[in-house]
């Protein structure tokens, strides 16, 4: 059976893996009502066999996954594996390793932006994966056997995918541009959940320092009542609810009652007192040890025409090269590149993305080449009228 409910099998299976020189793995979780993802199926594939693995099963000890997850000497493949890392971290206070991840090897061989999962092997495989369970309640228990062959076909097709892209990769030398892009994904820090940084996602006009340093800690107090809970961030306390106790700073129950989205039932119980404690102490917090506002640097103004022209440059040295634009610079990096050139200090200068992209938008940013049309063809053109 393709379904696996109990640990005997669990181990059995895994033991049959351990000799494979790597293996391929999703995940299906819930969290639409909790603060940390619900692990509903664990889909492994092999070379010669694939597994959907029922985690909350009763008694299910997931032990041999995990050992298998963690031995260096497997490859673990997954597609967007950032949400399924996340899952296993939580889980396990630790990382699988090594990983590749089809969805940014795609990318740097040119199939576009963050290429979806069905998208892919169509064009890799010429299969096609039926979406009907997509938005399936995968907590619900029995599954049908549809739901189980969905998920199994996110593991079986993705081995063919990934030794595809594997042959790609090696064929054009790209390996290393992929393991740049891997050690931000395998990295602890991508995954920090400290509450004291959770006020940096909250979007807010007007952020003075003392401002951020109450936000600080009314977000990092609604962090930790929310993991503590196991329920989603908003459900203990808006954004815009937090916003504003930054920005009024209230001492006093009535104060923080008037607050709008929050009520005086909140403000009178314990809920409120706590978050009165945590504006005074943001209040509390020494100037120079407020957070400072995230600031983008001041632009020269007239930038947009050689902004315009670096993204030009992007998208045909790009097309040229077989790579995802996104993946070699953001909007962001062509502007900073515009108005600072080479002390711009974005990832578009440095390594394989400056072979790519970087030193011709330097060159051209100083005036020591220019776009120009050759027929039906863009080019770049040197002050000497040579081309490339």
């Amino acid at each position: 059976m393709p379904m696996i409910s109990d640990t005997d099998a669990l181990d059995a299976f895994c033991q049959r893996l351990g000799g494979a020189s790597y293996i391929t793995v999703d995940t299906e979780f819930m969290r639409e009502k909790t603060y940390w993802p619900q692990l509903c199926l664990v889909q492994v594939a092999g070379p010669d066999e694939a597994r959907v693995i029922d985690a909350p099963a009763e008694g299910m000890d997931l032990s041999p996954l995990i050992e298998i997850l963690m031995d260096d000497s497997v490859l673990k493949v997954f597609h967007a594996a950032r949400q399924d890392l996340e899952i296993f971290y939580h889980m396990i206070g630790a990382l699988p390793a090594p990983v590749f991840d089809t969805q940014v090897a795609a990318m740097v061989c040119g199939f576009g932006d963050q290429v979806g999962y069905e998208t892919l092997i169509a064009k890799l495989t010429k299969a096609s994966i039926d979406k009907s369970s997509r938005f399936t309640d995968w907590s619900v228990r029995p599954l049908s056997e549809r739901q189980i062959a969905y998920a199994l076909s996110d593991v079986t097709h993705l081995r063919q995918a990934y030794e595809k892209l594997r042959r790609r990769l090696s064929g054009n030398g790209r390996e290393g541009w992929l393991d740049e892009e891997m050690a931000v994904l395998t990295s602890p820090g991508t995954y920090d959940m400290d509450p004291d940084k959770g006020f940096r996602r909250i979007k807010a006009r007007r952020a003075t320092p003392r401002f951020l340093a109450v936000l600080r800690e009314v977000a990092a107090w609604r962090e930790r009542d929310a993991q503590r809970r196991d329920i989603p961030r908003n459900r203990v306390l808006r954004d815009e609810a937090l916003v504003e106790i930054a920005h009024q700073r209230p001492d006093t129950v009535d104060a923080l009652a008037r607050t709008r989205g929050l009520g005086r039932r909140l403000a009178e119980g314990r809920d409120g007192a706590r978050l009165l404690e945590a504006v005074g102490k943001g209040l509390g917090v020494a100037d120079v040890d407020c957070p400072a506002p995230d600031s983008k640097p001041v632009l020269p103004r007239g930038l947009g025409p050689v902004t315009d022209l670096l993204k030009v440059l992007l998208k045909m040295r790009c097309e040229e090269a077989g790579v995802a634009r996104k993946l070699v610079a953001s909007a962001d990096d062509l502007e900073s590149i515009a108005a600072f050139g080479d002390d711009a200090g974005v990832p578009a200068l440095g390594g394989w993305r400056r072979e790519v992209f970087g030193a011709d938008a330097l060159r051209l940013r100083q005036g020591e080449t220019a776009l120009a049309v050759k027929g039906k063809k863009l080019s770049v053109v040197d002050r000497r009228g040579t081309s490339g």
